[in-house]
Formats: structure tokens, sequence, C-alpha cells
């Protein structure tokens, strides 16, 4: 549904040797069909795949996602 692209922050990124910027893409396809087969709302599949994909930038482990993930869906909750 998405894709990190680049080196982590822990590893930076040097202009220098001709990589282009870290990047995150989102599967728009992908994306509206995972949403169309399930019952999760298109914020919260999107919010997810960003979770997951900055994660990764940031060096996160999947435990850490999961808990910024619960963290969102509680502030969202209210």
């Amino acid at each position: 549904l998405g894709l990190f692209e680049g080196r982590g922050i822990a590893e930076r990124w040097n202009p220098q040797t001709g990589e282009g910027p870290n990047r995150v893409t989102l599967y728009r396809r992908a994306i509206l069909d995972y949403w169309a087969e399930n019952e999760e709302t298109l914020g919260d599949i999107v919010t997810h795949v960003l979770i997951h994909e900055i994660g990764h930038h940031f060096g996160l482990s999947d435990d850490d996602m999961e808990r910024i993930e619960e963290a969102a869906e509680q502030a969202a909750a209210g």
C-alpha cells in the first residue's frame, strides 16, 4: 500500500552520493482496492500506511509503530 525509499534517519542522506532524497509513495489503486474490501475508513488506512512508512525513516520498530497507531486512534476517538 506504501513504500519508503531512501536511507533511514540513522544512515544520514548525503546529496554527494547522487542518491535522491528520501521518499514515501502511497499506491492509490492498492489503497482504494483495500478500502473496498475492508470495513476500515479511508482515513484509517492512509494513517496506518503513513505511520508505517515514516516509521521506517525514523528506524522505529513494528511495536513502536503500533503504539503510535493506537495513540492516533485514541486521539481520533476523542
